[in-house]
């Protein structure tokens, strides 16, 4: 077993049988010992959330391999905070794809004078960024995808229907217990011909909310795996 790559909240290792296994850590993203999932460097440390946030993304993967769902997703151990994975290939240098069930955060700050924060929008709105801190991540269209060379329209499409796909089934998932989905935050990549789901899929990609409030992402993870 080969370490790759160390990132802020995961190791990632080669093995032997072709596929990846990742670490999940206790290291948070965050600013001054405060916890944001937005912050793009390592704040703190929190005791357990790495094993915390590994058990979130086993049940929401094994939700998914239950609807017939194929992600990079092969197993885990939760003992150890480890997941094995198949190998994806990133899109570009990395393409986040955001799914938007209420207007409201970045949509607002662009649109605002369009539509009001809090409206629903009916069937979600799909949305992608490429991963650039020092752009700001910026947004980029499905034609620009495909004149860039990230992807092909057919590619697109797969991605785009997955995404509303496994949004239903997350907000759904958590309507059981109570919360509302807002929005949520998935990552991409093309393993064996396919556009498959990859890393993972955490509390703190998703901005969720109970009773007209919103529910910060540790407080969301203890909801998800103790109910």
């Amino acid at each position: 077993m080969k370490k790759v790559y160390e990132g802020k909240t995961k190791d990632v290792y080669e093995l032997d049988n072709g596929n990846v296994m990742l670490k999940f850590k206790d290291d948070c993203t965050g600013k001054d010992g405060v916890f944001d999932p937005g912050e793009n460097t390592v704040g703190l440390t929190i005791e357990g959330i790495g094993k915390a946030n590994l058990q979130t993304s086993i049940y929401y993967f094994e939700l998914l391999k239950q609807a017939g769902i194929k992600t990079h997703y092969v197993g885990a151990n939760l003992e150890d905070a480890t997941m094995e994975v198949l190998p994806g290939k990133v899109f570009g240098h990395g393409l986040e794809v955001i799914c938007r069930l209420v207007a409201t955060g970045s949509f607002i700050r662009r649109y605002g004078e369009y539509i009001a924060d809090g409206t629903v929008l009916e069937g979600g709105y799909v949305e992608c960024t490429f991963k650039n801190d020092e752009k700001g991540d910026p947004l980029v269209t499905a034609e620009g995808l495909a004149a860039l060379g990230v992807m092909t329209m057919d590619m697109f499409n797969s991605m785009k229907e997955q995404t509303l796909k496994i949004t239903k089934i997350v907000a759904d998932d958590l309507k059981s217990i109570g919360l509302d989905l807002w929005d949520i935050k998935f990552e991409f990549g093309y393993n064996n011909g396919e556009v498959i789901l990859i890393d993972e899929i955490a509390s703190g990609n998703m901005r969720v909310y109970k009773d007209g409030k919103i529910v910060e992402p540790v407080e969301l993870t203890k909801l998800i795996n103790n109910r």
